[in-house]
């Protein structure tokens, strides 16, 4: 009995373990990880292929999920704006392309979601929490300037208003 008991505590200790993240996040001031992956349609984007525009590198847990919903819609809605500030948005989950997909095509959204299913970017990022049987992102922002370094990391998100917040940062940081 006492050996059944520790083998479940062991194994809850495990999971655990392997769910919190051991990367560490990039800070704001340092280089951002370079990156090639798949977008909803099949179509690979490299992060430094945006180089001299702002880059929103945006984490999410899931696809349709209400405030994966909530953001994606608000960064859809913004997009013609953040453009005019000279930005690009790239959304990242650990959903496969085919979901990224349904979601695009559900919500008519019109910008790359990027599909991560191994973890690896979401890792890179910092932002990966891996459990035995679930995996998923944080949901957490970078906003990496034109000449690739980290301008500000958003670690508290609100769906409803993400894309006015980086637009404010991208003017003040404009601005000087």
């Amino acid at each position: 009995m006492k050996l059944l008991l520790l083998l479940v505590l062991l194994a809850v200790l495990w999971t655990v373990w392997r769910g919190v993240n051991t990367a560490v996040m990039p800070l704001a001031g340092s280089r951002a990880p370079d990156f090639r992956l798949p977008d909803q349609d099949g179509k690979f984007h490299q992060l430094s292929a945006y180089a001299g525009k702002w880059r929103i590198v945006y984490f999410y847990p899931r696809d349709d999920t209400p405030g994966c919903t909530k953001e994606a819609c608000a960064f859809r809605d913004g997009l013609e704006k953040l453009q005019a500030a000279g930005a690009v948005v790239l959304g990242i989950s650990v959903d496969g392309v085919a979901r990224h997909k349904r979601f695009a095509e559900k919500y008519h959204l019109n910008f790359p979601l990027l599909a991560d299913p191994h973890g690896a970017v979401s890792r890179q990022y910092g932002v990966l929490m891996d459990w035995v049987i679930l995996r998923m992102a944080k949901r957490v922002t970078f906003l990496i300037g034109p000449d690739g370094t980290i301008s500000h990391v958003y670690r508290q998100v609100d769906p409803d208003r993400h894309d006015e917040a980086i637009l404010k940062t991208i003017e003040s940081l404009k601005s000087g």
